[in-house]
């Protein structure tokens, strides 16, 4: 029972460190791996050098840092920016056109930036004044922004993607590659989710048009904006090299044995940096000073990634090491004979109350592994118990009293937060637990 004990260790360290102590999630990771580690009595220090080992040698460790560097260079650049005015010339016509730019537009930026807080602080500043003068209240602005923070956490190459990756029970079955295309796919759904409910509270509240003033003529921003279309399309290059169709043409001209030496998480942010520094040549640092200036400014977040992700992956090796994997055995037999929908509703409620006072990673830290050991024991398939994971973790932005995205856009939009914590209960945290439920039943297509 050791390292069963052990990874409830690691998870109420976890909860503790980060709830009660306010310490960031990557000090709070690495002080529960040092408890996982504690079980193994004296022989600790050896097994949390060797687990750190593991840990450094991860390629998604490399990847999570470099995802950081590229996406605070993208948004330096303008990309989003040009992505709202191209979204609000073919939107802002329509009643509620603000409400549906602010929703794609949070979907765009989210592929990118993935942070809730930056989502709701970056597409906000831009789209809830532009609400505002659609007749919308300052209320219903802050909701839609709020709502729409979660959904950069379900794309690809965020925090939790990774860092559920590296969990004990999920690290043996799934990798990185198998997890790109369905995690689009999943994050594409809900977008399309989000939209529906902007049609809602468009239809309930009463929102507008978008101000003339605030719409200009498609040509004018495609010409000025269609460069940083070339940043997305970025992205696909390496997912078609390495997936279905496209992997078998490349397979029929280099040979299998080449194909297989082309790690999609390697290409992924090389690309999509090479594309957005020709597309933002003109704004990027021009003096030596402006660099440091810049890398100083995103280093704290590489030290919190870097150590978030070292930590996870050591932790994972720590407790296969201590035998999770056989001592959890006897538990998974017991578990068969639960019906499967009943233990997505109980997984996806313990996720979504975890997420109130907890951002999405450290939901994903706290619940995740064990999480994802009950819904594949209960039968639901990996790649769907890992995305409705996601989904449900990425509440944070509708998930009061904690979610940090709604006080940042009630900030923007001078409105009460308290105001906001019923509707964005009714509006988004519901759906996206219904949602949640939805992907782990497979009733979407997911590919896989």
């Amino acid at each position: 029972m050791s390292a069963i004990l052990a990874l409830a260790a690691f998870i109420a360290v976890i909860v503790v460190w980060n709830l009660a102590f306010r310490r960031n999630i990557a000090e709070s990771m690495f002080v529960g791996f040092l408890a996982c580690t504690a079980f193994a009595g004296l022989d600790a220090p050896a097994l949390a050098w060797q687990s750190l080992i593991e840990g450094m040698k991860s390629e998604v460790t490399y990847a999570a840092l470099t995802f950081v560097f590229v996406s605070e260079l993208l948004t330096r650049i303008g990309l989003i920016g040009r992505l709202i005015d191209i979204l609000s010339s073919l939107l802002g016509r329509r009643r509620g056109g603000a409400l549906y730019a602010a929703t794609v537009g949070s979907g765009a930026f989210g592929a990118v930036a993935h942070n809730g807080a930056a989502i709701a602080a970056t597409i906000g500043s831009i789209a809830i004044p532009w609400m505002k003068r659609s007749k919308t209240s300052g209320d219903t602005a802050a909701l839609v922004i709020s709502g729409n923070a979660g959904v950069g956490a379900v794309f690809p190459f965020s925090g939790a993607f990774f860092l559920l990756l590296a969990a004990p029970t999920v690290a043996p079955v799934l990798n990185a590659d198998q997890m790109i295309v369905p995690m689009f796919v999943v994050a594409a759904w809900t977008v399309v989710m989000r939209l529906g409910i902007a049609y809602v509270i468009v239809r309930r509240r009463g929102v507008d048009r978008m101000d003339p003033g605030d719409v200009h003529p498609l040509a004018a921003t495609l010409r000025a904006g269609w460069p940083s279309l070339l940043v997305l399309a970025a992205v696909a290059l390496p997912i078609l090299a390495t997936a279905g169709a496209g992997a078998q043409w490349v397979v029929g001209r280099i040979g299998e044995d080449a194909a297989d030496t082309i790690p999609v998480l390697f290409w992924l942010p090389i690309f999509m940096l090479v594309v957005g520094v020709i597309v933002g040549w003109r704004r990027l640092p021009r003096r030596t000073g402006e660099w440091w200036a810049m890398l100083g400014e995103i280093s704290p977040k590489f030290a919190v990634v870097g150590l978030t992700m070292v930590s996870a992956f050591a932790a994972s090796a720590a407790l296969s090491t201590l035998g999770l994997g056989e001592q959890l055995a006897p538990l998974i037999e017991r578990m068969q004979g639960v019906p499967t929908p009943v233990v997505v509703v109980v997984v996806g409620l313990v996720v979504l109350l975890v997420s109130g006072p907890l951002s999405t990673t450290a939901t994903i830290a706290a619940v995740g592994s064990v999480g994802f050991l009950a819904l594949t024991s209960a039968g639901v398939e990996p790649h769907l118990a890992y995305a409705a994971l996601i989904v449900w973790a990425s509440a944070e932005g509708c998930s009061p009293p904690g979610a940090a995205p709604l006080y940042v856009a009630a900030g923007i939009a001078g409105s009460d937060p308290v105001k906001i914590f019923r509707p964005v209960i009714g509006y988004y945290l519901v759906p996206s637990f219904v949602a949640g439920i939805v992907v782990a039943l497979s009733l979407l297509w997911i590919p896989f």
